[in-house]
C-alpha cells in the first residue's frame, strides 16, 4: 500500500505547486523523506514503487516527484519516462547511489530535473526542492544547470570530509579562500558553496583575474560611468554590482595588481563600490569567494600581495587536493564524464575499462 489517503479523479484535482510525491520501496526512508517535505509546508504523499507512483500521479497530480532508482515492479528510470509521457509538466528528481551516476545522466536525458547522490541529508533534499521552486513550475532544460556544475563526485574519505565541512560554512556569510592546483575544481567548489548558501537563488558571478589586463579588470570589477575614459560611451555596471545579494568569485586572485588589491580591500571592508569616474559610492551586499593556485602567504612575504587583504580573504581557507592524491575517484569521474559526453551527443553509453580509468595522471578537472 502507498502512504496516502483516497483522492478524486485526475479531472477533479488540478496540478498544484504545493504537492510532492515521494517514491521509495523502503518504508523508513519514505517516511523520513515525507516528514522532511511536510515540514516545508508541502502536501506530500508516498508511493511504494514505480507502478504505485504512476497511479498516484494521475490522481494526486503532484508538482514534483522524488523517486528512488531501484524498486520492484517499476524502477526509477522507467518511472521518469512514463510520468514524462503522461504528465510532461511534472518535475522529477532521482535519488541514486554513487555507483549509478551513468543512470542518473540517463535520467536527465529522459527529463529529470535533478538527481541526488546517496547518502544525503534531508537538508540537501530541501535545498533541491527550493531550487526547483525558484526556477518556476515550468522549469525547462534550458534553465537547468549543466550536469557537471551541479555536484562534486567523490569516494575519497578526505574529500568527503572537506565537502561536509564546506556544507557547514556555506550557510554563513564568511569570506572563503580556496587554494589548489590548476584543474582541481576550485570554481566548481565555489559554485557548490554558493548553491548551498542562503544566496543560492541569487547571482553567482565569476571573474578570472588572470585573464584580463589591469585596466580592463578594474572596469570589469567596479564598473564605470559614461565618459569616464575614452570609449566609455555608456555607463557599465561592474561585477560587484552584478553580484549584488549573491556571490562574487575572484578566480586566481594572486594575479591582481597592488592597486586593484587596495580597491578590493575597501569593497570588502565597506561593502561599497566606487565606479570608475563615479561621484558617489554604490552599496553592495555580496559574499566573496577567492581562489588561488599559489600560496598567498608566500606572495605576501615576497611583497606581491597585501597582507591586510590576505587576512580579509583568509577568513575560512580551504585546500582542494589534486586528483592524483585521491586515486579512488578516478574510476568514478571517468564513468561520469563518459556518461555525460554520451548523453550530450546522443550516443550509446560505452564501458570504461579498469585500465582506462586508472591511466590518469595530474590533477584532473572535475
Amino acid at each position: 500500500m502507498s502512504d496516502h489517503h483516497t483522492a478524486g479523479s485526475a479531472t477533479d484535482v488540478p496540478a498544484q505547486a504545493e504537492r510532492i510525491l515521494i517514491v521509495d520501496d523502503e518504508p523508513s526512508m519514505r517516511t523520513a523523506l515525507m516528514e522532511s517535505v511536510r515540514r516545508l509546508g508541502y502536501d506530500v504523499q508516498g508511493a511504494v514503487d514505480g507502478a504505485d507512483a504512476v497511479e498516484r500521479v494521475s490522481l494526486f497530480r503532484p508538482w514534483l516527484v522524488v523517486t528512488d532508482l531501484k524498486m520492484p515492479r517499476l524502477g526509477g528510470l522507467d518511472l521518469i519516462k512514463e510520468i514524462k509521457r503522461r504528465s510532461p509538466q511534472t518535475l522529477m528528481v532521482l535519488m541514486t547511489a554513487y555507483g549509478t551516476v551513468e543512470t542518473a545522466v540517463e535520467a536527465m536525458k529522459y527529463g529529470a530535473s535533478d538527481y541526488i547522490l546517496k547518502p544525503f541529508s534531508t537538508d540537501l533534499l530541501e535545498r533541491v526542492i527550493g531550487n526547483l521552486k525558484a526556477r518556476g513550475a515550468d522549469a525547462s532544460a534550458s534553465s537547468r544547470s549543466p550536469i557537471d556544475q551541479r555536484s562534486i563526485l567523490t569516494q575519497d574519505p578526505g574529500m568527503a570530509r572537506l565537502l561536509s565541512t564546506v556544507e557547514g560554512v556555506a550557510a554563513s556569510q564568511a569570506t572563503i579562500l580556496i587554494n589548489g592546483e590548476s584543474g582541481t575544481g576550485k570554481e566548481l567548489l565555489a559554485r557548490f558553496i554558493h548553491n548551498r548558501s542562503p544566496r543560492a537563488h541569487r547571482p553567482f558571478i565569476a571573474v578570472n583575474c588572470a585573464a584580463l589586463p589591469d585596466g580592463l579588470l578594474e572596469s570589469e570589477l567596479f564598473g564605470h560611468e559614461r565618459g569616464a575614459f575614452t570609449g566609455a560611451i555608456v555607463k557599465k555596471l561592474g561585477k560587484f554590482e552584478m553580484a549584488h545579494t549573491g556571490t562574487l568569485l575572484l578566480d586566481e586572485i594572486s594575479e591582481m595588481n597592488m592597486g586593484l588589491q587596495a580597491k578590493l580591500l575597501r569593497v570588502i571592508q565597506e561593502r561599497e563600490v566606487d565606479r570608475v569616474g563615479g561621484r558617489e559610492p554604490v552599496s553592495v551586499n555580496i559574499r566573496v569567494i577567492a581562489t588561488t593556485n599559489r600560496s598567498l602567504y608566500h606572495e605576501v612575504e615576497q611583497g606581491r600581495f597585501r597582507e591586510d587583504l590576505y587576512y580579509r580573504l583568509n577568513v575560512f581557507p580551504i585546500t582542494v587536493p589534486p586528483l592524483r592524491e585521491r586515486s579512488a575517484d578516478i574510476p568514478l569521474l571517468a564513468r561520469h564524464f563518459v556518461a555525460v559526453s554520451a548523453a550530450r551527443n546522443s550516443l550509446p553509453l560505452p564501458t570504461v575499462s579498469a585500465e582506462a580509468s586508472a591511466d590518469t595522471v595530474g590533477s584532473g578537472r572535475l
